[in-house]
C-alpha cells in the first residue's frame, strides 16, 4: 500500500469514527480542591476580557505530599515509556534540520540534545496513532506509530527540558472506526482490568510527580486524543489544586477544542488556569487547531467549537499569544511523504520535494522554511481556529505548499504541531526562564 493510500484510508476511518464518537476536546469535570494541600496564590483580573493571571507560590523541592509514596500501577516498567531522560530513546534521535531561505540558501541546524541543566520537564501525550486491530492499543509502541509521533511532536523540546512520554492504552484508529457501529467504548475490560486511556495517563503523571519531578516545572504537550486526555488531567488533577498548579509552566493542547466563555481567557474547562497571553506568563494554556485560509472549517468540522457545553473554543497561537498574524517557524520531515499517520515515508530523495534539485539537496531529517506560512487565530463561521496562509512563491526554489491535509472536517490536523514547533521552542524557552526566576 502506498503512503498516500495509508493517509487517505486512515483519515477516512478516523473522520467517520470521530463524527460519531469524538476523540479530542471533550468536557472535563471540575474536582474539589484539597485544602490540606493548597498554597497561597495571587490573582489579578484583566478587565479587558475577563481573564485572570494566576501566580502561584514557588513549587517546593521533592514530591508533593499528595504524591509522596504513590505506588505506580504500570509505569515502573521502562517499556511503558516512549521517552525518559534516563533512557536512550526516540527523543534523543537525530533532529538536525536544514533551514531553506527564500533565496535557496541552506543552513544546517544541529540542536544540542539532551538538556541536562534545565529546571523544566516536558510531559507529552501523543495523538490517536495506533493501528492495533483492537479498540484499545496494547503496551507495544511502534517506532512508526507512537514513536514517530513523539519524534515529530516533542523530541525537539529535549533541548529545553527533560522529556517524559508515557505509552498508554489509547483508543486506536480501528477502535474509533468501531464506534460508528456502536462498538467498544473508550473504557474496555481487558482480562481482569478495566482499561481507560485517561487512567493510564493519570497513573503515569502520579508516578512522574512522585519519583521524578523533584520540584521542577512541567510543560504539558498533547495533540488530538493526547490533548483531550491532558485537558481532563488539568481539570481534575492540576487546576483544582494550587500546589500542583505551582509546577505548571504551560500546557500546549494542539488539535483540540478547549472551552472558555466567549470573550474570556479563563472558565469553561478550567476554573483557575487561563489562556497564555504574554510570552513570560506561566501556569497557562496554549491551544489551537489549524485550517488553511483557503479551506476554512466546514459546518461539520471536528475543531473550532466545543463538542459539548457552553462557550467557545479557545485559540492562541504560539507565534503570537496576543493575537494577530505572525510568520510561523515550522519544522517538517525532510521527506514530504512522511506524516504522523504514514510514518517516515521511506527513503528521503535528493531535494526531498522541498527544494528544486538544482538548488541543492537536503540531507537532514527535518527542514524549516522561514516565511512560508503565516498563522492567525480567527473567529469565522462560529468557529475559532488558527488560520494558516501559505506564502508560496513560484519564482523561488522552495516548495510552494505544505502537506498535512486530511479531509475538510480535519483541516491541517496532521501538522498542527509541525507548523509551530520553532515558535513553541522559543516560547517555552521564555516561559521556562520566567518560571525559574519566580521560584
Amino acid at each position: 500500500m502506498s503512503t498516500r493510500e495509508i493517509i487517505r484510508g486512515s483519515a477516512l476511518l478516523v473522520v467517520l469514527a470521530l463524527s460519531a464518537a469524538g476523540c479530542s476536546g471533550g468536557d472535563a469535570d471540575d474536582s474539589a480542591s484539597n485544602p490540606a494541600n493548597e498554597i497561597a496564590t495571587t490573582t489579578t483580573a484583566a478587565a479587558t476580557n475577563g481573564s485572570t493571571t494566576t501566580t502561584a507560590a514557588a513549587a517546593p523541592d521533592g514530591p508533593l505530599e499528595r504524591y509522596a509514596g504513590y505506588q505506580s500501577v504500570n509505569y515502573t516498567d521502562p517499556a511503558h515509556w516512549l521517552c525518559r531522560p534516563d533512557a536512550d530513546d526516540i527523543c534523543e534521535s537525530d533532529l538536525d534540520a536544514t533551514t531553506i531561505a527564500a533565496d535557496g540558501t541552506l543552513t544546517v541546524e544541529d540542536p544540542v540534545l539532551p538538556v541536562d541543566d534545565s529546571d523544566i520537564d516536558c510531559f507529552y501525550v501523543y495523538p490517536t496513532i495506533s493501528r492495533d486491530p483492537t479498540p484499545l492499543s496494547d503496551w507495544n509502541a511502534a517506532d512508526d506509530e507512537e514513536g514517530y509521533a513523539a519524534f515529530n511532536q516533542v523530541a525537539r523540546l529535549s533541548s529545553l527540558c527533560r522529556v517524559f512520554a508515557p505509552v498508554y492504552r489509547q483508543r486506536t484508529l480501528s477502535g474509533l472506526g468501531a464506534a460508528l457501529g456502536g462498538g467498544a467504548a473508550p473504557t474496555t475490560v481487558v482480562g481482569a482490568d478495566v482499561v481507560d486511556p485517561y487512567l493510564d495517563i493519570l497513573d503515569a503523571w502520579k508516578t512522574y510527580m512522585a519519583n521524578d519531578n523533584g520540584g521542577r516545572g512541567v510543560v504539558l504537550v498533547g495533540h488530538s486524543q493526547g490533548s483531550s486526555v491532558l485537558t481532563r488531567l488539568i481539570a481534575e488533577e492540576i487546576d483544582p489544586n494550587a500546589d500542583v498548579r505551582a509546577h505548571l509552566v504551560a500546557a500546549y493542547l494542539a488539535g483540540s477544542s478547549v472551552r472558555v466563555p466567549e470573550g474570556a481567557d479563563v472558565g469553561g474547562d478550567f476554573a483557575e488556569t487561563p489562556l497564555c497571553r504574554a510570552a513570560d506568563q506561566t501556569g497557562c494554556v496554549v491551544t489551537w487547531a489549524s485550517f488553511r485560509s483557503t479551506a476554512p472549517p466546514t459546518p461539520n468540522a471536528l475543531f473550532g467549537a466545543p463538542r459539548t457545553g457552553d462557550g467557545v473554543a479557545a485559540c492562541n497561537s504560539p507565534a503570537n499569544l496576543a493575537g494577530g498574524p505572525a510568520d510561523l517557524t515550522g519544522y517538517f520531515p525532510a521527506n514530504r511523504a512522511a506524516s504522523i499517520l504514514a510514518g517516515a515515508g521511506g527513503p528521503v530523495p535528493d531535494g526531498s520535494g522541498w527544494l528544486d534539485a538544482a538548488a541543492g539537496a537536503v540531507t537532514t531529517p527535518y527542514v524549516s522554511l522561514p516565511g512560508l506560512t503565516t498563522g492567525e487565530c480567527v473567529s469565522k463561521g462560529g468557529r475559532n481556529y488558527l488560520q494558516i496562509t501559505v506564502n508560496g512563491d513560484p519564482a523561488d526554489p522552495r516548495a510552494d505548499d505544505i502537506g498535512g491535509d486530511l479531509t475538510p472536517e480535519w483541516g491541517l490536523h496532521l501538522v498542527d504541531i509541525s507548523l509551530v514547533m520553532g515558535d513553541m521552542v522559543k516560547l517555552i524557552t521564555t516561559q521556562a526562564g520566567a518560571w525559574s526566576a519566580a521560584r
